[in-house]
């Protein structure tokens, strides 16, 4: 018996109204001057002159790119509904004021990005929601300082970009809260000084980007909590000595250390830590070979590997120097003391010499 297999004419057609209904809606739900992509699943804001987040947002955005608009703040709840959301741009705006609430309803999203707009500060509240985020890109902002709270939620976040901004300060365990973060940016910034307690429960951070700061003193603690660093950036601030003990804190099966390009002072001290942190198996300074002089200036210039073996050697012969002079001049203030020891001896001698009675006998 042969068996026809047939097809209900009826379903194509069934389907096919479905896919039209379906593009439809997405089309009807798209926003107002954006284009919707892959039923609404992508949708792109891009260029398109708006002054605040499109209203009507599909709830079922997965992407939405909102940048090189004119937005000037964020406020409260803007996101409102978009559970489904992984991945939103701001970037390129003229965001100086985010408010409270301003992101908690994106509570899967995995990637945030802000870079170049105008932000000051960040607000206590802005992790909020933001459990699942794996990267927040907020370079070249106007930031000052990172303070408080702000980052606390942000406890799966994996990389920080937060270079360009104006950051000159940091509060103490201020990134206490992001225990899987594994790459911060903070090039080009204005820090100073690099304190104990900045970089706290960063134990799973591996690279560490500090290029081009103001950076002049790394506290000795300061870098001690970095357990799984394999990458710390610092050339181009103002370092001219380091302290071993700095590094060595960094406990790592192997840490790369970036140093040039500050205005290092050439003497016997530098040469000394050098030499002990390029002794220490697990420190390696990949560009020890550009590390030049600043001072003193008879060295200006020079690559501190080409002189680091005379640096304590001019300086023993200085030592040996003045020894040798301190050591004449106390011979010489002998010599000179019992040479007017004897003449006092001698004229004492004859001065107790009367004269000759000649009934003395």
């Amino acid at each position: 018996m042969k068996i026809e297999s047939r097809m209900n004419p009826v379903i194509p057609i069934c389907l096919g109204a479905l896919v039209t209904t379906l593009n439809i809606d997405a089309f009807k739900m798209c926003p107002r001057r954006c284009s919707c992509y892959d039923f609404s699943h992508f949708v792109d804001c891009k260029r398109r002159s708006l002054t605040s987040v499109p209203r009507s947002i599909p709830h079922g955005t997965w992407m939405l790119d909102i940048g090189l608009n004119n937005l000037s703040e964020i406020p409260g709840g803007s996101f409102r509904g978009l559970w489904s959301a992984r991945i939103v741009v701001l970037s390129g705006n003229r965001i100086h004021l985010i408010h409270s609430g301003a992101f908690e309803s994106l509570i899967f999203l995995e990637n945030l990005d802000l870079d170049q707009n105008r932000i000051a500060y960040l607000p206590g509240d802005f992790s909020d929601g933001l459990q699942r985020l794996l990267e927040l890109r907020l370079a070249n902002n106007h930031i000052e300082s990172i303070r408080g709270d702000s980052l606390l939620n942000l406890e799966s976040l994996q990389k920080l970009d937060l270079s360009g901004n104006w950051i000159s300060s940091m509060d103490r365990g201020v990134f206490r809260g992001l225990s899987k973060l594994r790459t911060l940016l903070l090039k080009n910034n204005r820090l100073v000084v690099l304190e104990d307690g900045h970089f706290h429960r960063l134990q799973s951070l591996e690279a560490l980007h500090l290029e081009n700061n103001n950076i002049s003193d790394i506290q000795e603690e300061a870098l001690g909590s970095l357990r799984s660093l394999s990458l710390l950036g610092l050339s181009g601030n103002h370092l001219s000595h380091v302290k071993f003990k700095t590094f060595l804190n960094i406990q790592t099966q192997g840490t790369h250390l970036h140093l040039a390009h500050n205005p290092w002072k050439c003497d016997c001290d530098l040469q000394r830590e050098f030499g002990k942190i390029l002794s220490v198996r697990h420190l390696h300074v990949d560009d020890y070979g550009n590390i030049t002089c600043s001072a003193p200036g008879q060295l200006l210039g020079y690559s501190l590997v080409a002189v680091d073996s005379q640096l304590c050697v001019a300086e023993t012969a200085t030592v040996l120097v003045i020894t040798g002079t301190v050591l004449v001049t106390v011979i010489a203030a002998i010599v000179m003391a019992e040479r007017n020891r004897k003449k006092t001896k001698n004229k004492s001698w004859n001065d107790s010499d009367g004269p000759f009675d000649p009934q003395e006998k």
